[in-house]
Formats: structure tokens, sequence, C-alpha cells
């Protein structure tokens, strides 16, 4: 007898593509100088309460441990742009202890 088996797909999870060594995705660090953009972006970003990808804390310098953002308007290091849907990782915002969760 013989059986087949149905290989389904699934989601890559952002957690999956974050490299929790070097805190980045896909090669870009999730900290440093960090530009809004309204399309072409480096990650596309949700903003959600519960169960994130990362915690975030903006500062206004030194953005260089895991989850610290600097918002910049030129030369960062990286771009994001704000979705409502089909991120790539969730974010939330945090006053203290950013990093992955």
């Amino acid at each position: 007898m013989c059986f087949g088996f149905l290989t389904v797909a699934t989601p890559a999870l952002a957690s999956d593509k974050i490299n929790s060594e070097t805190c980045k995705f896909n090669g870009f660090p999730l900290y440093g100088d960090i530009q809004i953009v309204e399309s072409f972006p480096d990650i596309k970003v949700q903003i959600v309460e519960s169960f994130p990808d990362l915690k975030v804390e903006v500062v206004e310098s030194f953005a260089d441990d895991c989850g610290q953002w600097k918002f910049v308007t030129s030369f960062p290091d990286v771009k994001i742009q704000y979705v409502e849907s089909f991120p790539d990782i969730k974010i939330k915002m945090v006053t203290s202890f950013p990093g992955l969760p």
C-alpha cells in the first residue's frame, strides 16, 4: 500500500525570521536610526498591545541595544512602514525593557 502525504506550507512567523543573537530581521537591525516611510520600506511594522515580536523603546540618543529606536528623517539604518495588516513584525511600544520578549 502506498500512502500519499499532503505537504501544507505554513506561513513563516516573524519570530522565525528574527535572529535573536544579533537582533536583526532579514539582515536589518531592530535597533538604531529608524525612518518612517510610506513606500519601499525595509520592514513593515504593526503596532500591537499583546504578543509582540519586539518591544520598542524610543530614545533620543545611543539607540544601540535591541529594541531601541531613534527616529530620524535622513540617513536611517532601517526604513519602516506602519501597516494595519500583513506586517513583517509586530511591535509593542514600551518605556522600559525593550528587546525581544
